[in-house]
């Protein structure tokens, strides 16, 4: 996460640095210190007023500036950056840092910096493909300058193409990607998330009320943490993740086949998917009509996903979910022995901020030899760390669950 991390933010003058704004708010509210600095030609875009309202720290853009903290601002504020983000990165600056321009407090300072410096190009998209810009770009990329690649769409000028700055979350989230150790390096990880949709009829399904945030926010973090990660999602509302793989399946026996499949080349399955325990026998081909007061629904048993992992897992590991409404501890050994699995992750649907529908969430984390770590409410990325932190120490052979 990004809480305390000391983010220099740098706008340069395209049409796209009114999204600037967005991005220092997404910042802050991950808990990063951002101090911007802003060019001459930013200004006819967005106000150093505004960007300082939102950072709650001066806005700098003069070299020469006197009423500064540091004694030589750009050195000053290279030295204090844990990162450097350029948002948006114009041509304009793309071309003077790589031949190594310095005629402005921007140009200055990043022939200063050592920390990462992590570059968001927005322009039309003839001039992203020219051959100078592109030089420019694979020279700074040749020094381990991070790119957050342009999305395409509407341009400023009309046009459609490749060159628009990507979303404010996802840009941070790339920033965040520089602060995040690797402990998971070199791991196939497997993550369900997500409800299973189970049809009665073309109209009506029997589901459950997951949103699949939380096992998106596992899959999320794990790739910040340097795995290779596969998605297999169930129906949901959320936008798919950047680098990661996503296989999208509606129905209990659909998760089943893709992870029976995929589970083949992984180290480790995270299941947070909710998966149905049961479906109707029969789909009917037509709508049932209203025509009686009641009705009956055949179900039989759904295959049991997290039961045929854990007996075919060998030295790989299994982690599950479990939503209890009561005796959730006990219920949730009994499943995980029952399972064969690793870990499991147990919360209640009745406790306030826990369970489907919530950014939060409110768990306990067991593992196969009996440690407990519960965690009060938070967000579900940072339980989704915690589940890793976790993950690491069992898989390391040291399950102890000290993560202070």
């Amino acid at each position: 996460m990004l809480k305390g991390r000391r983010i220099l933010m740098c706008v340069s003058g395209g049409i796209a640095a009114y999204k600037a704004p967005f991005v220092v708010r997404e910042l802050k509210k991950r808990g990063a210190d951002v101090r911007i600095v802003v060019t001459e030609s930013a200004k006819q875009f967005v106000t150093p007023q505004t960007l300082g309202v939102l950072s709650r720290n001066k806005v700098y853009s003069d070299l020469f500036c006197g009423d500064s903290e540091f004694a030589v601002v750009h050195v000053g504020l290279a030295e204090w950056a844990e990162c450097v983000a350029i948002v948006p990165a114009t041509a304009n600056i793309i071309a003077k840092a790589a031949h190594g321009v310095a005629d402005d407090l921007l140009s200055t300072l990043l022939l200063s910096v050592e920390c990462p410096v992590v570059m968001a190009p927005a322009m039309e998209h003839k001039m992203l493909l020219n051959p100078a810009v592109k030089e420019n770009v694979e020279k700074l990329r040749t020094r381990g300058w991070g790119w957050i690649e342009p999305e395409s769409g509407d341009l400023a000028s009309g046009a459609r193409g490749r060159g628009r700055l990507p979303e404010p979350k996802h840009i941070v989230d790339i920033i965040e990607g520089n602060f995040n150790c690797s402990d998971l390096n070199g791991l196939k990880i497997l993550v369900t998330a997500g409800p299973t949709f189970e049809d009665v009829d073309p109209v009506r399904f029997i589901g459950n009320r997951s949103t699949g945030k939380m096992g998106y926010a596992v899959a999320k973090r794990a790739k910040f943490r340097g795995a290779d990660v596969t998605l297999i999602s169930g129906p949901t509302n959320l936008e798919a993740i950047e680098g990661i793989e996503t296989v999208l399946v509606r129905s209990a026996k659909e998760m089943h086949s893709e992870c029976i499949r995929l589970f083949e080349g992984s180290d480790i399955a995270i299941l947070a998917a909710a998966v149905s325990d049961y479906r109707p026998m029969e789909k009917l081909d037509r709508k049932i009509k209203r025509h009686k007061p009641n009705i009956s629904i055949d179900l039989t048993e759904n295959e049991d996903i997290a039961a045929e992992l854990g007996a075919s897992k060998e030295d790989r590991k299994v982690v599950l979910f479990a939503m209890e409404t009561e005796s959730d501890i006990t219920n949730a050994k009994d499943k995980l022995k029952g399972k064969q699995g690793d870990i499991v992750v147990v919360n209640n649907l009745l406790v306030d901020g826990a369970g489907f529908g919530h950014d939060t969430n409110v768990v306990t984390i067991i593992d196969r030899f009996g440690k407990v770590l519960e965690l009060p409410k938070m967000s579900k990325d940072d339980v989704a760390n915690k589940i890793l932190d976790c993950l690491v120490e069992f898989n390391s052979g040291n399950s102890s669950f000290d993560l202070d």
